[in-house]
């Protein structure tokens, strides 16, 4: 449907993004150990329940499958990811199940929502 054809009640952060998780900004370092790269390390930009953005200051090959580790206020997290984005030195990466680094990051992501909100009133 082409942006005129849209109804107007529609809104317009709907119209550029939707997404199945809200983000949270939160900004830890984070190692990224990669088959192809090695080692690398970062920080994060925002997460959500189903994975996390970083900068990296190394290339990692979309689609490949590494394991991310940073810790947030709830405890160390060390979950495989599967690279989907790429965006000059920005990454996304999208969590594989993993039980008990869902519940973290879960935690994290109710505790972030609440503090984010509470701080923009």
């Amino acid at each position: 449907m082409e942006p005129q054809d849209r109804p107007a009640s529609e809104p317009v952060a709907d119209l550029i993004e939707r997404r199945a998780q809200p983000r949270f900004r939160l900004e830890v370092d984070i190692s990224v150990q990669s088959r192809t790269c090695g080692l690398l390390k970062g920080h994060t930009v925002d997460i959500s329940e189903s994975g996390i953005s970083a900068m990296l200051t190394m290339e990692v090959p979309l689609g490949e499958l590494v394991e991310v580790t940073f810790t947030v206020p709830f405890g160390r997290v060390a979950v495989y990811a599967m690279v989907r984005q790429r965006n000059a030195f920005r990454y996304g990466f999208q969590f594989v199940h993993s039980p008990g680094a869902s519940d973290i990051i879960r935690q994290t992501c109710r505790h972030l929502s609440v503090e984010q909100t509470i701080y923009h009133l």
